[in-house]
């Protein structure tokens, strides 16, 4: 067995800062996407300090590569435009999720040493502590287990008092990680989950499947408002965020628009606009792509 103690990202790190407001690019939907894979990319080839990325998003559904396989997925996508929401389909894993202006999405990336590989799990648990150490001084429990009938449920689902309010996900690209994660912070939860309950009954139809879509329950999902009594808005729990990093000793820097994160950032857009136009075809939101 190793000697070597292992690293714990979450103390006496530097990160650097990337956000929508300092991108030297246009900030389109699909922009924020091909930022973490380039910023993945980067960090695991340049094995440099971690990164923490803020991605906002407005009335947009972010759909699952397993949702396009619904059998009446044109049905599914009538009932996204209904609400009046845009949609495109993402390069990570899970099922579709809910963006707007009361969800805080954001992503911990980590340069990952080929002999010292982060495991799933460990990956998943650095988020996990992390918003344990932001939201303490509430003095509720937050739990990490399965919401079945919640949108997108995961091993790794949050919630307080069996009610979900963020879930996580992964991706991996060549000794980079990036741990991604949705924070309901405020709004109308349950119709977000309503929207999306609607949209599997639609693109389902009764039939059954091979792959496993979701029963949602709106009721099992809430707010960090409804579940903690306490007003929040995105940009509050951002600055408790990095806060809570800097009181764990960890340094928050600007981060820099390298002309190698550049040039992967354009490489990776164009990966996700091709990847949207095959599996949306006609459905296809053509402003998320220009």
């Amino acid at each position: 067995m190793s000697s070597i103690a292992k690293k714990d990202f979450l103390t006496n790190q530097t990160y650097e800062l990337y956000e929508a407001a300092t991108m030297p690019f246009k900030n389109q939907t699909i922009s924020h996407f091909a930022l973490a894979d380039s910023l993945m990319t980067h960090i695991g080839k340049q094995q440099q300090p971690a990164a923490l990325h803020f991605w906002p998003t407005q009335n947009l559904v972010i759909l699952g590569m397993m949702d396009t396989k619904l059998p009446y997925f044109s049905n599914s996508i009538k009932v996204i435009q209904s609400y009046g929401q845009d949609y495109i389909v993402r390069n990570s894993g899970g099922l579709a999720v809910v963006g707007d202006a009361g969800v805080l999405n954001f992503s911990l990336v980590f340069p990952e040493e080929p002999d010292d590989r982060i495991s799933i799990d460990e990956g998943y648990d650095y988020m996990f502590r992390l918003i344990q150490d932001v939201f303490k001084e509430y003095d509720q429990t937050i739990e990490a287990y399965e919401i079945p009938d919640s949108y997108c449920p995961g091993d790794f689902d949050l919630s307080i008092n069996g009610k979900k309010f963020a879930g996580i996900a992964q991706r991996r690209l060549k000794n980079g990680v990036a741990i991604m994660i949705y924070l309901s912070v405020n709004g109308d939860q349950k119709r977000r989950a309503r929207m999306l309950q609607e949209f599997y009954t639609a693109g389902l139809q009764g039939e059954t499947v091979k792959w496993h879509f979701p029963s949602i329950d709106p009721t099992v999902m809430a707010t960090l408002e409804e579940l903690l009594g306490a007003p929040f808005t995105v940009a509050e729990v951002q600055e408790k965020i990095i806060q809570t990093l800097q009181d764990r000793h960890c340094l928050v820097v600007p981060g820099t628009y390298t002309p190698d994160i550049l040039t992967v950032y354009e490489e990776s857009k164009e990966k996700m606009i091709r990847r949207n136009l095959q599996m949306l075809k006609d459905d296809a939101e053509k402003e998320l792509l220009t």
